[in-house]
């Protein structure tokens, strides 16, 4: 399972968090979010290393801006967060990789995912809230055995310390990386290294048991 940490903004805790050897970190790149990255400097994220990919996050953003800070970051993916249509995900496939991002409750209709299925490489599956995530709660992970499309997806919503031992129990086959944000801050935007730690422990040893099962 893949590691992602997502709402970064402050160039020291960047660096350390790229330490940590994450295989994505995700910076938002909306005004309304209290991670907003706003005037970042692209040098904070020119020594994270290759190996880890620099996502960029929008929500309902035109296509010359998004084009702009992926040139000026070095994103080489996007996570679409918003309302965007599968036509407006497809402008960047040549570009970047995509993740398109859902909310999701115990109403969601997965077949609403059957028009992205070529225009994406991700989905994620967050919580549904009025607003765009970030909510740090979580959503009935069983709903998850809907999904039947061949796209890998990660799992993002509330996920902390206390229920990444739950995360173990998901066995669909898509499932392919975990989204660590709001539960490992001591502040919004700044990510407390000693959680994240014992999180990339649990989550590596189970990587392991799964290799040494298969």
């Amino acid at each position: 399972m893949k590691i992602k940490v997502c709402g970064l903004r402050e160039p020291e805790n960047i660096k350390a968090v790229a330490a940590l050897k994450p295989d994505y970190m995700g910076f938002i790149c909306y005004g309304r979010s209290p991670r907003f990255i706003d005037a970042l400097s692209a040098d904070a994220l020119a020594t994270i290393p290759s190996t880890i990919h620099k996502t960029g996050v929008f929500v309902n953003e035109t296509v010359d801006n998004i084009n702009l800070l992926i040139d000026k970051y070095g994103f080489d993916t996007v996570q679409l967060h918003g309302d965007e249509s599968p036509e407006f995900c497809s402008t960047f496939k040549n570009k970047v990789k995509i993740i398109k991002a859902f909310g999701v409750d115990n109403d969601f209709d997965f077949g609403k995912l059957n028009n992205y299925a070529n225009n994406v490489d991700y989905f994620m599956f967050d919580t549904k809230t009025s607003g765009y995530g970030g909510s740090g709660k979580i959503f009935n992970w069983d709903i998850l055995n809907k999904y039947t499309l061949d796209l890998p997806f990660f799992l993002s919503g509330g996920i902390s310390l206390d229920n990444l031992d739950e995360i173990k129990k998901i066995s669909h086959p898509q499932l392919y990386a975990v989204d660590l944000n709001s539960r490992f801050e001591t502040e919004p935007g700044v990510k407390n290294i000693e959680k994240l730690e014992k999180a990339f422990d649990i989550i590596k040893k189970q990587n392991i048991k799964d290799e040494i099962r298969s």
